[in-house]
């Protein structure tokens, strides 16, 4: 693009400039005349103009085809002061999702404190919602996590003789050659299961779409909490307790931590069944679908936005 510009810059300025170039024959005429001083300052003249207009509107041109790099602290004078805003969207239920655009959201801890502001990956958390790329995301994780330990005995692991019950001809009653098979009692079982892996394939870059657009169902309905941090002072279950109150229409919370579960908030959270602890390396589509507010901290919304940025390996 760099090229084409400066290529369309050079032809309009060499045609402006042949303007005031005089022809063969005016060069000519020109040489014959040179005792005539009028003429000599008019076409002086007329070349300085020539050149001085093909200048200026080289000059527009750079100023039309250059990319300037706007900063918060450069002139504001020449440029409106909203093109010059870099603050990103407040997370707001108002708002259009799905624009990938960053979202600013307050941080608070279990005591309701003000701790400043954070801003959320718009390519993280604000992606289309998309139900067919979560629908296939929880059948694979379904599917991955079932033992698949069911088994069937065939008509060798079933116990019981191999004796012919009968003889062939005579007896009037139907032919059979062993008590074992399907259709008495006690028998085998026909094509029934067997101890397999119900796991199947899904692209790393459909999994990942997944947990961005879990992520960002719950930032649009207003469900996703950022704390400071999730220490708790005691490991009393009643502290979890009458935060839980505190919150309204919230059935199931989960809370993110970026690193390992600190002990006194595992001790706290385990006698309650609608409140679970993950690690962020922990966290996924179906956990978070369970539940219908997500807590995270600081660390944990930092974990996962490098985890999601990370280039996936081939």
């Amino acid at each position: 693009m760099a090229a084409f510009i400066s290529k369309r810059m050079l032809r309009s300025f060499r045609t402006l400039h042949s303007v005031g170039r005089p022809s063969s024959n005016g060069a000519k005429f020109a040489a014959s005349h040179r005792s005539h001083g009028t003429f000599s300052s008019l076409y002086g003249e007329g070349l300085f103009s020539a050149e001085r207009s093909g200048f200026l509107l080289a000059r527009s041109m750079i100023r039309r085809f250059s990319t300037t790099i706007l900063t918060p602290g450069a002139d504001e004078g020449a440029f409106p002061s909203e093109l010059l805003s870099t603050k990103p969207m407040v997370a707001t239920p108002d708002r259009t999702i799905g624009l990938c655009q960053d979202l600013l959201i307050p941080v608070t801890n279990f005591h309701n404190e003000d701790k400043g502001f954070m801003v959320l990956a718009g390519d993280v958390f604000d992606v289309p919602i998309r139900k067919d790329i979560i629908h296939r995301v929880v059948r694979w994780q379904l599917a991955k996590r079932q033992q698949g330990t069911h088994s069937t005995k065939t008509i060798s692991e079933v116990s019981g003789t191999g004796r012919k019950p009968w003889k062939q001809k005579g007896t009037g009653r139907a032919r059979h050659g062993s008590l074992r098979g399907p259709q008495f009692r006690g028998g085998e079982t026909k094509h029934g299961p067997k101890p397999r892996s119900h796991a199947f394939k899904l692209n790393k870059k459909v999994r990942r779409l997944g947990l961005k657009i879990a992520l960002s169902a719950r930032v649009a309905e207003g469900k996703l909490l950022v704390f400071d941090d999730l220490a708790v002072p005691t490991h009393k279950t009643k502290n979890i307790v009458s935060y839980y109150n505190q919150m309204e229409s919230t059935k199931k919370v989960l809370l993110v931590d970026g690193g390992p579960i600190d002990e006194k908030l595992k001790l706290a959270t385990q006698n309650l069944h609608y409140v679970n602890v993950l690690p962020a390396i922990g966290l996924n589509v179906y956990s978070i679908l369970l539940h219908d507010t997500l807590v995270m901290s600081r660390d944990a919304v930092n974990s996962i936005v490098q985890r999601m940025h990370t280039p996936i390996n081939r």
